[in-house]
């Protein structure tokens, strides 16, 4: 598999003119993908404008779903794999090199864009008139991009790229409030799964479920289901995980006739100490005091 270092190696081994910049590029696309089937990794953020007509874009070996979608975002060293690809209509692809965003107050906030992370789940649809503030800010990086660049250039294109990144976000959250009318709350079927897995001895048999485990049964990416659960109910999937726990520690603390360490155990918690801890932190009291306290009343 083919790793390009450098944006002047991606171009150079794809056929394509050298970049008109060392760490920031872009390709257009027409009815067919530049990039053709191959395999690779590169160590550039990836942003793709494209509405796909057949072929797979595979992204972290996992299929992307791109049915609808018309937004791919792709983060350095991911493994990316394309085949037959041919597209309803022109587009575009921005090459970033992570070396470009040194210094730059986007080299830390790219970190919050979850979308980077996502794998199995969706590209990001949307709208025509959302399209239209994507193509203009494109529209505006190429004519910057095109022009003999100096001094300004870095600071104006990745601010364009910044925009993007912005916009994306807000279109993603009407994306996640879209899908939970369409298929129903995404935190309805997280909860059966939580329960299911409780009440079938899973805690005891494997442990405190993780996040992966769960994004696996709902067929969605660990990051994404986070996102989503964040939409829906201000949560994470891990602190629902734990919420969730700590309910039945309170449960089983009122109910039954268990020792702390007993209680942890039925738990999933591999020793007391973290029990203890999570528990304190979630209701500001350790087990036994909670206990104590229900005795009184």
């Amino acid at each position: 598999m083919k790793h390009f270092r450098t944006l002047s190696e991606l171009h150079e081994g794809n056929g394509w003119s050298p970049p008109e910049n060392p760490f920031f590029s872009m390709i257009g696309c027409q009815q067919a993908c530049p990039l053709g089937d191959r395999e690779f990794t590169t160590d550039a953020y990836v942003i793709a404008f494209k509405k796909l007509k057949s072929g797979v874009i595979m992204y972290g070996r996992t299929p992307y779903d791109h049915s609808n979608g018309s937004m791919y975002f792709m983060k350095p060293r991911q493994i990316i794999e394309l085949k037959g690809l041919e597209f309803e209509e022109a587009g575009f692809m921005f090459f970033i090199h992570e070396d470009y965003l040194l210094g730059h107050e986007l080299f830390e906030t790219v970190q919050k864009y979850g979308f980077f992370d996502y794998e199995v789940n969706e590209a990001l649809h949307l709208s025509p008139k959302e399209e239209s503030v994507i193509w203009e800010l494109k529209d505006k990086i190429i004519t910057e991009y095109n022009n003999n660049q100096d001094e300004y250039s870095r600071e104006i294109m990745l601010g364009h790229i910044a925009s993007i990144l912005m916009y994306s976000q807000r279109f993603y959250k009407r994306q996640f409030i879209n899908r939970s009318e369409l298929s129903g709350k995404t935190i309805s079927k997280f909860d059966s799964v939580l329960q299911q897995y409780i009440k079938s001895g899973g805690l005891q048999e494997r442990g405190l479920p993780s996040v992966n485990f769960m994004a696996e049964q709902l067929f969605l990416s660990p990051r994404y289901l986070s996102d989503l659960l964040k939409q829906e109910t201000g949560k994470t999937a891990l602190e629902l995980i734990h919420l969730t726990l700590i309910s039945e520690a309170k449960n089983l603390l009122k109910s039954a006739d268990l020792g702390i360490a007993e209680i942890a155990y039925e738990l999933g918690f591999e020793n007391t100490s973290y029990f203890t801890r999570l528990f304190k932190k979630q209701t500001g009291m350790r087990p036994l005091d909670f206990k104590k306290q229900l005795l009184l009343n």
